[in-house]
């Protein structure tokens, strides 16, 4: 014990205090019970190569070891890493954490166990802490080194760039050729020095965390990334490859993925023997069998594979850890293995909400200190997150021979025809003053862009490459995770698409049309052209005009409550003088001061355009200092931006008690110039600081440092941040409470909707089978219950409940081979079941998943949920009697005098469109359309029409509003865009224009036309947000996510 403590071990090359480790226990769980006696003692390898030995009781659990390594490290995110070692049939297996260490070690003193990363999340984002990255660039490093990360070699030389910034810091060629020369990162590395101090050459200024923050975005891309193989064979004896990932599992030949299988499509995993079975879910339009079989080496190999499959599932999927199953009384049947430890959502909860001190470390090769700090306020949503310099898209094959013809220059350029763009020096605020973030970053609509990463240089032709202005445009840690849809792409005037590429296929929102550079194609925009050479074509001109056109939506909306509200209350003696003041006294002097706010604006952009006799070129072509001061003169308004909360739960509450100021609101809804529900238009203020924070992260991402803007608009993003931060809890419970009050008025026959503790999540329709077939039905999905409903036949345009299902209890259950309808399961509650299908396999799944979640969360509830329907009795029959459900239409007569007394309601609800659109949408997608809203000129062109209308278009709430200028008080026409379809006009459409886009649902087809690539490229990335409803897996990405 003492010579062990006397000796350097990693937590003191590091820094750390030997006692200050954190147990990975969840709080309130007891640690397993650690048996006293003989010590023994074991050597654990890290991964920086060091070895240390620790002594633990012997007959100790593997958790027991784990978590003494973790805390020797001060490593509070310990549950992505495991313990591996060489069992005695030379099989490479993890330290079972339940089962004691000698059972599973034959002889510990003379095996060597690897401190290694065991789960690798989709996003590196999520990792809150410094330390935790730090590992994991250490295993990327000792991947890359045995090549088990296999990527081109751009790819390669780039990841090398990083650990290299990481280990000696800015470029020099000396040092770097002397470091290359005695470090092997890769094997053939001596090929590769010259484009390795190439990439190195643009890291300038970029801290170790940084680089590790850009090393793992990069590697995170490749296909590579964190799979292990595992040598196996199919039914017709080729030789394959299985892996598992956060996604499912994945089926190689060689090093090339050749198929995957979701999570969500399999529906039991299992082992006979050397057989590995997957055993996937029904799915008429697949090819596949409904069991799979693979056989590998051993009946050892199998059930280690399989092992790690269940242990993958559990950590990513699950919401807590499994339950151990009651052991049978004489019989056992089958492995008794189960996952023990967190989950990846109980880490991420544990470490958001823990406050942890910030502990110094020193990196191995690295002269700079590094501070892990994540806040001890837990009310702030502080990050470690460095700021990401740029972004890449990477094939992960053979270098291509546009790969091969990449340009060589002093300056590197790097196009998509490389697999990565241009990369430009990182921010150098530290990752403590820097690091805030609004949410976490697991994203599934990265997983499709990853996809299709590899076949991205396929549908590019060589140009000659030009430099580009734009910059990289992929997401930032810092952007929340639900706004980099169609940011993957490197701006370049020069990319020739595939006119046949759907955007929806791709990684990343093309930026030019596909006729662009198509010479046989007629041009006739020759006022365009003119346009172009006389205002500038800086991408950070357009950021900055972004923030012009916004902020002229956004005091319309202000306007809303300040003029055109406060008008319509001043007649009518409705309204408690004390809720008038709350609301008028909050908004008036946000309306002021954002009006001053868009002149100057407005002046710059006059300036920058040389519109004014006062232009100066060069001083007045930045924006930075405009948004720097009057970000800090925003603080003065923070007393009026917390208040909103009270304004919202006030104005609702008068609403309840007053049925004149009821009957006032509602009217004033029907106005044309409330486009929106009246709550949405109190909750705007809050929206608007989380656009002015993204607006800020694009053009941080674009300035190089040593730009005469840069540290200004540095400057204003964190200000911006901190302001999102302190008031990013309180708005995301008003958005579930907004929301509950707007479908409070869709719906009827339901008395008390708005309760505390009870949050939406889906909405939809769906098929429901009673005795007279398929009717179709809206679904509403809380956290508690399941409501179905019908639309009504009268001038209400309202829902009536039909029933309710308690979720606690509840079971779903697959049921098309039963009823023969296609993407129909049973739902089965404790007191009635009902049969529905859902529009396809995709909704299917939508709505099995949350509704999934749902339950699990209820059944940690204490009991049912009391039943709250309004004069609807529950509907008791299953869908097996003759006489099913016969709730239909003709029910609405049953109950004509609730509906009778219902005055004229809003028909163009997100809820109608849903009806009418036969889809869905959850809370995620509802908080995505608030953080995507854009507005500003398009052209729009019908399918047989041949001229373009210039409209002022306003994208918010899942639709389009069209006016005809900015000035006008109400939109002209509007166009909601769930379930339509976004492309890029293929060749034969004859559309010879610029930067155009294709929106199309059956037979309806508008063509919308954008100024420039950066403005084409915005407009492509938040329409995307609404036509691609985002999946369940968003809510986890949610720092403060609802706690359905």
């Amino acid at each position: 014990m003492g010579e062990v403590e006397q000796r350097t071990t990693a937590g003191s090359r590091l820094g750390v205090q030997e006692n200050a480790g954190i147990s990975t226990l969840e709080h309130g769980q007891k640690m397993p019970t650690t048996p006293t006696g003989k010590l023994i003692s074991i050597k654990v390898q890290m991964l920086d190569d060091a070895q240390e030995a620790f002594e633990v009781p012997q007959r100790a659990p593997g958790k027991v070891l784990l978590d003494a390594v973790c805390t020797h490290l001060n490593l509070v995110e310990g549950d992505y890493f495991g313990l591996e070692y060489l069992d005695h049939k030379k099989i490479m297996v993890w330290l079972d954490l339940l089962k004691p260490i000698v059972k599973q070690i034959r002889r510990p003193k003379h095996v060597i166990l690897k401190f290694v990363v065991k789960f690798f999340p989709p996003d590196h984002a999520q990792l809150q802490e410094e330390l935790t990255r730090y590992l994991f660039a250490l295993q990327v490093k000792q991947d890359l080194a045995q090549g088990r990360l296999t990527c081109n070699d751009t790819s390669a030389a780039l990841l090398i760039s990083h650990i290299v910034q990481s280990e000696i810091g800015d470029f020099d060629e000396t040092i770097d050729r002397e470091h290359l020369a005695k470090n092997k990162y890769i094997p053939q590395q001596e090929a590769l020095e010259d484009k390795i101090m190439e990439f190195h050459r643009n890291h300038i200024g970029q801290t170790p965390a940084e680089s590790d923050f850009q090393l793992l975005e990069i590697a995170r891309r490749l296909e590579m990334y964190g799979i292990r193989l595992h040598p196996a064979k199919d039914r017709e004896g080729t030789k394959i490859n299985l892996a598992v990932a956060h996604t499912g599992i994945l089926v190689f030949q060689g090093h090339t993925k050749i198929n995957a299988f979701n999570w969500a499509k399999v529906r039991k995993l299992s082992f006979k023997r050397k057989r590995f079975l997957i055993k996937l879910r029904p799915d008429a339009n697949s090819s596949f069998q409904d069991t799979l079989e693979f056989l590998m080496a051993s009946r050892d190999f199998c059930k280690a594979f399989w092992k790690i499959c269940v242990e993958h599932h559990a950590f990513f999927r699950l919401f807590e850890e499994p339950k151990p199953k009651p052991k049978p009384v004489l019989f056992t049947r089958g492995s008794s293995f189960r996952f023990s430890g967190r989950t990846q959502k109980q880490v991420l909860d544990y470490v958001k909400e823990g406050g942890h001190k910030k502990v110094q470390f020193e990196r191995k090769h690295s002269k700079i200190h590094s501070i892990r700090s994540l806040t001890a306020k837990p009310s702030e949503q502080h990050s470690e997150v460095p700021k990401q310099s740029c972004s890449f898209t990477y094939g992960d094959g053979a270098d291509s021979p546009a790969v091969q013809s990449c340009r060589q220059g002093k300056e590197l350029k790097v196009s998509v025809e490389d697999g990565g763009h241009h990369t430009s020096p990182s921010l150098k605020k530290s990752p403590e003053k820097e690091g805030r973030r609004l949410d976490g970053a697991v994203m599934e609509a990265m997983e499709e862009e990853e996809e299709v990463a590899k076949d991205r240089s396929q549908h590019s032709r060589s140009q000659t490459q030009q430099p580009s202005t734009a910059g990289s445009l992929t997401g930032s840690p810092h952007l929340s995770e639900l706004s980099i849809n169609s940011q993957g792409g490197p701006a370049m005037t020069n990319a020739t698409l595939s006119p046949n590429l759907s955007p929806d296929n791709r990684q990343a929102s093309p930026l030019v049309s596909p006729l662009m550079n198509d010479q046989t194609g007629v041009r006739t925009d020759d006022e365009e052209e003119v346009r172009r050479k006389r205002f500038p074509t800086d991408k950070a001109y357009f950021i900055a005009k972004e923030v012009s056109t916004t902020e002229r939506t956004y005091l319309k909306d202000l306007e809303v409550i300040t003029s055109w509200f406060q008008s319509t209350v001043s007649k009518e003696d409705c309204m408690p003088e004390a809720l008038k003041n709350l609301i008028f006294s909050n908004f008036e002097p946000l309306h002021k001061f954002h009006t001053n706010f868009l002149k100057e604006i407005e002046q710059r952009l006059a300036l920058w355009e040389g519109r004014s006799n006062a232009h100066l070129k060069g001083d007045y072509q930045r924006i930075g200092d405009v948004m720097l001061k009057n970000i800090q003169n925003m603080k003065q308004l923070t007393v009026h931006l917390r208040k909103h909360t009270e304004v919202l739960v006030e104005l609702e509450n008068g609403i309840k008690n007053s049925r004149k100021l009821e009957t006032l609101c509602r009217d004033f809804e029907l106005q044309k110039v409330c486009y929106l529900p009246l709550n949405t238009f109190l909750l705007r203020p809050l929206h608007r600081l989380m656009h002015y924070k993204q607006i800020m992260e694009r053009l941080c991402k674009h300035y190089p440092p040593n730009h005469v803007d840069f540290r200004d608009s540095r400057a204003a993003l964190a200000e911006i941040s901190e302001a999102v931060a302190q008031l990013h809890s309180s708005m995301l419970k008003m958005e579930n409470f907004q929301k509950l009050h707007e479908l409070k008025k869709d719906l009827i026959g339901i008395d008390n909707l708005v309760i505390p503790g009870r949050e939406f999540i889906r909405l939809g329709s769906l098929s429901k089978l009673s005795g007279k077939g398929l009717q179709q039905r809206m679904f509403f999905l809380f956290n508690d219950v399941l409501l179905y409903t019908s639309r009504g036949l009268t001038a209400s345009n309202q829902f009536k409940v039909h029933g309710q299902l308690p979720l606690y209890g509840m079971m779903i259950e697959e049921s098309e081979d039963e009823w023969g309808v296609p993407h129909c399961f049973t739902l089965r509650g404790q007191h009635q079941s009902i049969v529905v299908a859902a529009s396809s396999r995709t909704e299917m799944d939508k709505w099995t998943e949350d509704i999934q979640m749902a339950i699990d969360l209820a059944e940690n509830c204490n009991g049912p949920t009391p039943e709250f329907l309004g004069g609807s009795p529950p509907d008791t029959k299953s869908p097996e009697e003759s006489t099913v459900d016969q709730e239909s239409e003709d029910d609405l007569n049953a109950s004509r005098t609730s509906l009778e007394r219902q005055a004229p309601h809003r028909g163009n609800t997100t809820v109608h469109v849903c009806w009418h659109r036969n889809t869905s949408v959850s809370m995620v997608d509802f908080s995505i359309a608030v953080e995507n809203q854009l507005s500003g000129n398009l052209l729009r062109k019908f399918k047989n029409s041949n001229g373009w209308q210039k409209l002022w278009v306003v994208f918010t709430n899942f639709c389009m509003f069209f006016y005809k200028s900015h000035q006008d008080n109400h939109p002209l026409a509007s166009l909601p865009l769930l379930g339509y379809s976004l492309t890029i006009p293929s060749e034969s459409e004859n559309i010879h224009k610029d930067y155009v886009f294709k929106l199309h649902f059956k037979s309806h087809v508008y063509y919308f036309r954008a100024e420039s690539e950066y403005t084409f490229e915005r407009w492509m990335e938040v329409i995307r947000s609404a036509t691609s409803p985002a999946s369940r897996i968003h809510v986890l990405s949610h720092e403060e996510s609802h706690t359905y």
